[in-house]
């Protein structure tokens, strides 16, 4: 008698089987509700009054323009001109990909304020539950602590959920810049966490981790990080973080933010969880300044082998020993999952390790070999990597594109 239970059809059965289990418990038990709109997008409306604006005479360039040309058009203007279109529309020029960096961030807290405000009315507002209050005081809070003197908020969109990206370093001086690109459950209320036990698995937290180790390995390389969260990712462990429709847009944020980046240093990606998923996909349309993509925690990166991402960054993966996301089913079916394992020998990535990485959230624990890893890629230290197993096939054909001064 024929049979047909071979070993690899149990095992995509067995994955089906698991991915059918989770549509159907989402199916009877919700999804995680999306954060509805209380009016018309504050950022959409500072565009449209953007686009329908003039300044001496002329109209404004469209948002969409090329960064060189929206550079060549912010250069073109008196810092008292500069000065009043942040003040006129703030959140089109704090999100406007060529608009000067230092401009962006006085535009930005120009917008926080605006949205501080609001939700400051919206805590004494007896039309919301006291839920609904609750969470407006949260935001209020969070959009004050944002607008700090000392810090650089590079995107910001009060929307929904909210979106951020803030900078640590300087991104004009920058010799190498890092960005980070997290995964789910992240929002304007998630992007820091001030509690100590889950500090580093915030964006914020991840950053600021990165950018010190860059600082401590390599004093004499200029680096600058960016907590880059601005995109909508999907809401806990559900469909959408199981399909690519969240990293798909996100993907579409993320060339354009690299692509508006000042200068033209090396940039490297360090993608964690669903971030890593937003990666694969923004990959073939990556700038050649983008050097690394590095991935922590991932699920998949919707392709069967590094080879496919069509891009000439070169591609990392690690994965702590006690990381729940090896349990998932690395497949994709009818959309559903995302592809090979990334640190698996058929994947073809360069496998680093992650020793002491705590779990899931903590790929960027100060003190780990995975942050300590992301870092020594950040400053183009590449010989100074730890492979995974302590073998040294990670390191095979690479050679240190930043001089990496040690203390």
């Amino acid at each position: 008698m024929t049979s047909f239970d071979t070993s690899p059809q149990l095992n995509v059965w067995r994955a089906l089987l698991a991915l059918a289990v989770v549509f159907v418990m989402l199916a009877t038990t919700g999804w995680t509700a999306l954060r509805h709109h209380r009016s018309a997008a504050p950022l959409q409306a500072s565009v449209s009054a953007w686009e329908h604006g003039s300044i001496a005479g002329r109209a404004l360039p469209d948002v969409g323009s090329s960064p060189t040309k929206l550079a060549r058009f912010f250069a073109s203007l008196t810092d008292a001109q500069r000065a009043g279109l942040v003040q006129r529309y703030p959140l089109a020029v704090g999100n406007m990909n060529g608009a000067p960096v230092e401009l962006r961030y006085n535009a930005n807290r120009v917008a926080l304020d605006q949205a501080r405000k609001v939700e400051r009315k919206r805590m004494h507002d007896e039309r919301l539950t006291p839920s609904g209050q609750r969470e407006a005081g949260q935001r209020m809070h969070r959009f004050e602590a944002m607008m700090e003197p000392d810090r650089h908020i590079l995107a910001f969109d009060p929307d929904g959920a909210g979106r951020a990206a803030e900078v640590f370093g300087d991104l004009n001086r920058a010799e190498r810049i890092s960005v980070v690109v997290p995964g789910v459950d992240t929002d304007v209320l998630t992007f820091q966490r001030t509690n100590a036990s889950r500090k580093y698995s915030a964006p914020v937290g991840m950053a600021q981790s990165l950018y010190a180790t860059e600082r401590e390995i390599s004093p004499a390389t200029r680096t600058a990080v960016i907590a880059w969260a601005d995109y909508t990712s999907p809401g806990g462990l559900g469909i959408e973080s199981a399909t690519a429709m969240r990293a798909q847009s996100g993907a579409v944020r993320l060339n354009a933010l690299v692509r508006g980046l000042p200068g033209s240093s090396p940039v490297s990606l360090f993608c964690h969880s669903y971030g890593s998923v937003l990666c694969g996909l923004a990959a073939p349309e990556l700038p050649d300044r983008v050097a690394d993509i590095a991935v922590a925690g991932s699920p998949g990166m919707r392709v069967a082998k590094a080879s496919h991402l069509r891009t000439s960054a070169h591609v990392w993966a690690m994965r702590d020993a006690d990381d729940w996301v090896q349990d998932v089913p690395y497949l994709e079916v009818g959309g559903l999952g995302h592809g090979e394992d990334p640190v698996s020998s058929a994947f073809g990535a360069r496998v680093l390790s992650a020793r002491e990485a705590k779990g899931h959230g903590g790929y960027f624990e100060p003190g780990t070999d995975s942050v300590a890893n992301f870092a020594e890629i950040g400053v183009g230290a590449y010989h100074s990597v730890q492979c995974a197993d302590d073998a040294e096939a990670c390191r095979v054909g690479l050679s240190d594109t930043a001089s990496a001064g040690r203390a």
